[in-house]
């Protein structure tokens, strides 16, 4: 059985970095899907590089709040 998320030494292996942020720049430019934990750490689903249909799908952009004075 697998581990669902990719272990520290696949992530440097995947992004070519060590550390935290380099690491979430990285995975940003790639358009890799992924969260930061409570310890500003990316974690990655092991889904999202495997190529599986499970992966989850990156959040919608909601637009921005405008006053409606100013929409239409």
């Amino acid at each position: 059985m697998k581990d669902t998320f990719l272990c520290p030494q696949e992530l440097v292996v995947l992004t070519g970095r060590k550390v935290k942020s380099k690491q979430i720049d990285a995975l940003r430019r790639m358009g890799v899907v992924f969260f930061v934990n409570a310890l500003g750490k990316p974690v990655v689903a092991r889904s999202a590089v495997e190529g599986r249909s499970e992966a989850p799908t990156q959040r919608s952009v909601r637009p921005s709040w405008q006053p409606r004075v100013l929409v239409g």
